[in-house]
């Protein structure tokens, strides 16, 4: 409810008098998800470049989604859950803070994202290097929680007018609070389909993208073995009607139903799969990993600069 709330008033506030906005800049396509935590970031997408270099730009995002995705994973127990981002740029340097609405098994109220990064030009590429950290306040836990952070650097490449690619890695040195260091590498492709065979004012863009996560060994309060690496993917089209973008996809992983539990710690996981006396002796499956489809609507503010609204 709090992470709702907090998405609520983003959008009250960008609808007040005040503000000037204009929508998501639809002819460079939305980015190429890689699937990472959070709504912004150097690993998730990031937004276009302002026009003018010289003044501070801000953007807003915020919406919904049938799901919460995590490189494949659901964070929010295969149910909805709501976010929003709010990001400031200066030349190549930006800054954001983001809140999600997640259901975990150390039950946080919600995750919090701060990150900061630099996003230069070099040969073509657009690079984008940030290091984020992750909070989850509220949780069920003794210890220090599942708070961690996470440095990620991504490229992307326009290819010709409708084709574009993207690729990048994400390291973090105790995952999730666990110990256990982690490494990612993803790279897609997107497709935005040409103007003139769209309606004025629609955009329709298909991205797809892969991902391999690595771990290393957990600490010995946790049982000091790795976490279980895997391979996620997933495809999807998104639809931008001025300031509004709905995306459809498919995500799926390689990780079994056994596996899945011991990467997620899923409290509903359910008996009857095979036990690995080390790292799973009960046997337990989750669903949390597995192929599903997601639906997420969104209202996306971008390049927007806070001036005195004209009188009417």
């Amino acid at each position: 409810m709090r992470a709702l709330r907090f998405v609520t008033s983003l959008l009250l506030a960008e609808c007040a008098g005040g503000v000037v906005a204009h929508a998501q800049q639809a002819a460079n396509g939305p980015p190429i998800s890689f699937g990472g935590r959070g709504w912004g970031g150097a690993e998730v997408a990031a937004t276009p470049a302002a026009q003018d270099p010289e003044t501070v730009h801000f953007s807003i995002k915020a919406g919904a989604a049938t799901d919460y995705i995590y490189r494949g994973t659901s964070l929010s127990d295969r149910k909805p859950a709501v976010g929003g981002v709010f990001e400031a740029t200066y030349k190549q340097f930006y800054t954001w803070a983001s809140v999600a609405s997640v259901r975990l098994p150390t039950q946080p109220d919600a995750e919090f994202a701060v990150s900061g990064g630099i996003r230069p030009t070099f040969a073509g590429i657009d690079f984008d290097l940030g290091i984020t950290y992750f909070a989850y306040p509220g949780e069920a836990l003794p210890s220090n929680g599942i708070n961690y952070w996470e440095a990620a650097l991504r490229g992307d490449f326009k290819i010709s007018e409708s084709w574009r690619a993207a690729g990048g890695f994400a390291y973090s040195p105790d995952v999730s609070n666990t110990g256990a260091w982690s490494w990612y590498g993803a790279a897609g492709l997107g497709y935005d389909v040409p103007a003139r065979f769209l309606p004025t004012d629609l955009s329709a863009s298909i991205t797809a993208a892969a991902g391999y996560s690595w771990f290393g060994k957990q600490s010995a309060a946790l049982g000091g073995f790795a976490l279980p690496d895997y391979l996620n993917w997933h495809l999807g089209v998104t639809l931008t009607y001025k300031l509004f973008n709905l995306d459809l996809r498919y995500h799926d992983t390689d990780l079994t139903r056994e596996n899945c539990f011991v990467f997620t710690g899923d409290p509903g996981a359910t008996p009857g799969g095979s036990p690995n006396p080390i790292t799973n002796p009960g046997g337990l499956g989750s669903n949390w990993c597995g192929a599903t489809f997601v639906a997420k609507i969104w209202v996306a503010l971008d390049d927007t600069t806070f001036k005195p609204a004209p009188k009417p």
